[in-house]
């Protein structure tokens, strides 16, 4: 509903005395407008008995990336992918290259951008190599323009970048409220699932790093995936936290080149540095992404505080609160003393590191530092640290392991746990923190 001046055409959402524009009193006048009905894609199916459903075919459309094909599980038509993460991590750079994967080899693919004109998308399609003759751009805020392209493109998938940009009802307030949104991805979700269209919704997230506007919407997808990483660096991980087709366990590692993002074959080379040298402070931890086992450098810095104030504890991929308490388990019951230094701790190549099997290597790291002790080479160092100073099983330890030694490592220093029959790897099992350390010859 609006007002309308009867005698300049101004237009306003609230009756008002005076037109602004014209200047002339009591010319408002209620205008109804009327309702936008979307285009119906499909035909509606009446109920069905479940042995009567027919079963879907079982194959899947590939993004052209094995490594986000394992994290979505492939695409299944009908499909809606939820795809967040921060401003210029890559979102749209990487939709793009799947889009034009799907459109060389699949079908007609629909790219909606709210946000960038069709010449902005084209230059940085140009930017990757990318040119596919099935690739259809629209620049438009309007839902009802998105729905009619669709109905009358039928594409086989739709990118619209971004939710937030929607308008799905002129009258339901601004571009990116609560209602907005909602009613945006309903109806995307409705068109998806009636026309077998793969569709991707770019979706902002919020400064606590979930996705912004109503939890609704996360609910309404099959899929809902993060792009994460630091803006400064190359590395990507695609994370899934919601997957109706396949496992929310799988991530996907990801590298920024100049022709967009690349799959990195192997992510243990990449996290680990590449050269020999021992180095005081550095433990080498195999941690578990989804099903990958991925080796990653823990590396500490211990030092005198300065004496101006509390002593620093400044963590950078690691848990603050998990490692504080570490620090005080090695107070305790290793009887070193680190209550007065100040403690730098890091994930080398920007990697978050969440799962208490990095227990043992944060504190192998920090004591390598303080002894100014480096770590033997080839050595790896696993295990959950227990607050009485023991050493707890990780889980999928022999996967680890195997991992380990296929990549050449000689040593690892474990809890005690099951081992694989086939093992070219030394292993020492130590049932306390105390044990692990003495073992790397830290204390």
């Amino acid at each position: 509903m609006s007002f309308r001046c009867q005698e300049c055409g101004y237009r306003s959402p609230k009756w008002l005395g005076r037109c602004p524009q014209c200047g002339q009193y009591g010319t408002f006048s209620e205008e109804r407008e009327e309702a936008r009905v979307p285009p119906e894609i499909g035909v509606q199916e009446p109920p069905q008995p479940l042995p009567e459903v027919p079963i879907p075919p079982s194959e899947r459309l590939s993004t052209g990336m094995s490594e986000v094909d394992r994290v979505l599980g492939g695409l299944v038509p009908g499909a809606v992918v939820l795809f967040g993460g921060e401003p210029g991590i890559g979102k749209s750079t990487l939709l793009l290259q799947i889009a034009a994967h799907l459109a060389q080899h699949h079908g007609r693919v629909l790219y909606v951008s709210g946000e960038e004109a069709p010449s902005q998308i084209k230059l940085r399609a140009e930017r990757l190599g990318l040119s596919p003759q099935n690739l259809f751009l629209l620049s438009t805020q309007d839902l009802l323009v998105i729905l009619n392209a669709v109905a009358k493109l039928a594409p086989q998938a739709l990118v619209v970048d971004s939710l937030q940009t929607v308008l799905a009802h002129p009258e339901g307030g601004e571009v990116g409220t609560v209602s907005q949104v909602r009613e945006a991805a309903a109806q995307l979700a409705r068109v998806a699932k009636a026309g077998g269209i793969v569709t991707f919704l770019v979706s902002h997230i919020t400064k606590e790093g979930g996705f912004a506007g109503p939890k609704t919407v996360e609910h309404l997808v099959d899929v809902a995936v993060y792009l994460e990483g630091i803006r400064e660096g190359d590395l990507r991980i695609l994370r899934c936290v919601k997957n109706r087709y396949g496992s929310t366990a799988e991530v996907a590692v990801l590298e920024m080149g100049p022709k967009g993002l690349v799959e990195v074959p192997n992510p243990s080379l990449f996290f680990v540095s590449k050269d020999a040298l021992p180095r005081a402070g550095v433990a080498i931890v195999p941690v578990m992404e989804g099903t990958r086992t991925l080796l990653v450098e823990v590396q500490a810095l211990v030092t005198p505080a300065g004496g101006y104030g509390p002593p620093q504890r400044r963590m950078a991929g690691l848990d603050l609160n998990r490692t504080l308490v570490l620090l005080a388990v090695i107070e305790k019951f290793l009887g070193v003393h680190v209550r007065a230094l100040d403690v730098y701790l890091a994930v080398a190549g920007g990697l978050e590191v969440t799962e208490p099997a990095a227990d043992l290597g944060i504190c192998a790291a920090v004591l390598s530092s303080l002894r100014d002790r480096p770590i033997p080479v080839g050595t790896v160092v696993l295990g959950e640290v227990g607050l009485g100073g023991d050493l707890r099983p990780v889980r999928k330890g022999p996967e680890r392991l195997q991992e380990v030694a296929k990549l050449g490592f000689q040593r690892a220093v474990t809890p005690h746990q099951p081992l694989p029959k086939k093992l070219d790897l030394e292993v020492v099992r130590a049932r306390t923190l105390r044990e692990a350390m003495e073992s790397l010859e830290l204390l």
